[in-house]
């Protein structure tokens, strides 16, 4: 099972999550964990809200918010992509992520959907072009 673990924090604390030395020492040595048992697939910090934006679609409009998103109550500082065998699994890696004991933080953990999900509900021909889509993705990352 694939699954998306998002690193969500309080949209007031964005600022003061600069990364530091210490912090980064901390979260390689989790990484390490993670990379060695063979669970981490991939995974990144994101930049500031401030240097970001949203496209919002709502009725029928297409709108640009740049950022700060200071009304915003949590935002996606980072996320990871992990190969698990359960969400049970996924759960007790993410229990031993290190935090910041001044600083709220939630990792929200979501399961990719697969392919044979939809097997009941779309067509052959398009799980086959989806699956092409995919293919064509990961050369993408491998180029």
């Amino acid at each position: 099972m694939k699954v998306l673990v998002m690193i969500k924090g309080d949209g007031a604390d964005e600022a003061a999550t600069a990364p530091n030395d210490e912090m980064f020492a901390v979260m390689n040595a989790y990484n390490e964990q993670l990379v060695s048992a063979g669970i981490m697939l991939g995974g990144e910090g994101l930049k500031p809200s401030s240097e970001g934006a949203k496209v919002v679609f709502e009725g029928g409009r297409t709108s640009v918010v740049d950022g700060p998103f200071t009304e915003a109550k949590e935002i996606i500082a980072g996320y990871w992509i992990w190969q698990v065998t359960s969400l049970d699994e996924a759960i007790e890696w993410a229990k031993r992520c290190p935090s910041t004991p001044e600083l709220h933080s939630v990792l929200e953990i979501r399961p990719f959907f697969e392919m044979e999900d939809f097997a009941q509900v779309v067509s052959p021909e398009i799980l086959e072009k989806e699956k092409d889509i995919i293919e064509r993705s990961k050369a993408n990352q491998r180029a």
